[in-house]
């Protein structure tokens, strides 16, 4: 490997730099799916606890994301002043602990206790991940690492399908009968044991890396001088920041109230059976689930490499629309357009969020990145991944009245909520696009433009010289 010159000669060895990229991918696969397990095994735990349809939308929805949105933005802080690493190792720690905890439940209320500490451990990664690939990669070079990372989290919506589906069908014939613990337990629980057994094996990858190198002092001052700084430059760019943030919510509302429904929708509506799941929707989930992010981290990258940072705000305006098939599966005329459309709905959503990511790096301060990245979460959260799936299921039994037309649910939900974060992604780049001509846009983002400026400028000088050279012979 050549020694790194230049800019990349102040960053850590790209050997060791992707090592951690890929370990932390690793965390994200394995938070996403103990995250998602529940919407795999929703009627027999419905069926074996004497939960409502709402209940479980709570379980979805509100108990994951409580303590996730509550300590996203505390934790976010302590990115910025404390080891990532570590915090990395508590959360996941914590969540494989809680996930694990979960398949022993006896009632509404323990299973929601878990379901907050799952979303606390989980609360802790991205803000981390983020702030410490910052750390590792130069800025024209983050938009794969950011893309590798998402494509973890993308790969383990389909995964976890699979994986669940897998384990429940093996816990039902028994294929566990010798094993301790696991032997005679029904098989939705086996698939929380499992697969929180599972999570500790990235505690001890993560045990292998190293902190990186701060690339600013991010220990100065007290937390709260932290935060209202934090704050207040959000403030101060409000007309841009706002409708960001909203949009990013409203996009991951449709998307989280989807996943979370979209399986039970097949096996109730189109009477698809876990084989089907595991062996159908899991491979092609993985296979369209791993396109967005490449697609992501290739599209921002080349509007980098072009000179147009704000290229990114179009991005992620024209990106909701491509998510629209995730609302109109129920309409699909059998289980395998069905499932089709079901799988092809995440890979514009993992795009969103690698645009989204690598924006914010861009935007904020050096030193508020893991803030301004935990505060994705806290929005997230308390208007996607809690009111996605509730509202999903209210619509099921309130106005519907029937569990075979949450299809109907998820449509309405999904398709408003995307067509609203385009509006939103839209209102954010005219801001900034006003911001930008009067020179009131942020700091970080007018130098990063007038880099990439320069730097377009010096590779079309040489061209020209040359140009001139040789109409001269």
């Amino acid at each position: 490997m050549q020694p790194a010159q230049g800019e990349d000669a102040d960053y850590p060895d790209r050997r060791r730099a992707w090592w951690l990229v890929l370990v932390l991918a690793l965390a994200g696969v394995v938070s996403v799916i103990d995250r998602t397990l529940l919407s795999v095994v929703v009627d027999p735990v419905r069926a074996d606890l004497g939960l409502s349809e709402v209940q479980i939308g709570l379980l979805q929805g509100l108990a994951f994301g409580l303590f996730y949105a509550t300590v996203g933005v505390p934790l976010g802080l302590m990115v910025d002043r404390h080891s990532r690493r570590l915090i990395v190792i508590g959360g996941v720690g914590l969540w494989s602990a809680a996930t694990l905890a979960s398949g022993f439940a006896q009632s509404f209320g323990e299973l929601f206790a878990a379901r907050l500490l799952v979303g606390l451990g989980e609360a802790a990664l991205s803000p981390a991940a983020i702030s410490a690939i910052a750390d590792l990669f130069p800025p024209r070079a983050r938009g794969r690492p950011v893309s590798v990372f998402l494509l973890g989290q993308a790969l383990a919506s389909g995964l976890g399908i699979s994986v669940a589906s897998l384990i429940a069908d093996a816990a039902e014939a028994q294929r566990f009968a010798g094993l301790p613990v696991l032997a005679g337990l029904a098989p939705w629980r086996a698939v929380f044991v499992v697969c929180g057994v599972l999570g500790f094996g990235v505690v001890l990858a993560m045990l292998s890396t190293a902190e990186p190198r701060r690339r600013v002092d991010a220990t100065r001052g007290s937390g709260l001088a932290q935060v209202r700084a934090s704050l207040g430059f959000l403030w101060r760019h409000g007309s841009i920041f706002v409708p960001l943030y909203l949009g990013f919510a409203s996009c991951f509302l449709a998307s989280y109230g989807a996943a979370a429904w979209h399986p039970a929708m097949l096996l109730r509506a189109f009477e698809v059976t876990r084989a089907d799941l595991a062996a159908v929707l899991g491979p092609m989930k993985l296979v369209f689930s791993a396109i967005g992010p490449v697609i992501g981290g290739l599209l921002v990258d080349r509007a980098m490499r072009r000179g147009d940072p704000l290229a990114r705000f179009r991005i992620l305006a024209l990106a909701p629309l491509f998510v629209l098939p995730l609302g109109l599966a129920t309409f699909a005329p059998g289980p395998m357009s069905a499932m089709f459309l079901v799988a092809l709905g995440p890979t514009a959503v993992a795009a969103i969020g690698t645009t989204m990511l690598a924006l914010l790096q861009s935007t904020v301060p050096a030193d508020m990145r893991g803030f301004a990245v935990a505060l994705t979460g806290f929005v997230n959260t308390f208007l996607a991944a809690a009111l996605g799936p509730l509202l999903i299921s209210v619509l099921t039994e309130r106005v519907f009245g029937d569990p075979r037309l949450v299809g109907w649910s998820v449509t309405l939900v999904v398709v408003p909520a995307l067509l609203g974060g385009t509006a939103l992604f839209l209102v954010a780049r005219r801001a900034v696009q006003r911001r930008v001509q009067d020179g009131s846009a942020p700091e970080t983002l007018m130098v990063e433009m007038r880099n990439a400026a320069a730097t377009m400028a010096a590779g079309r000088a040489p061209a020209a010289q040359r140009s001139s050279s040789s109409f001269s012979r």
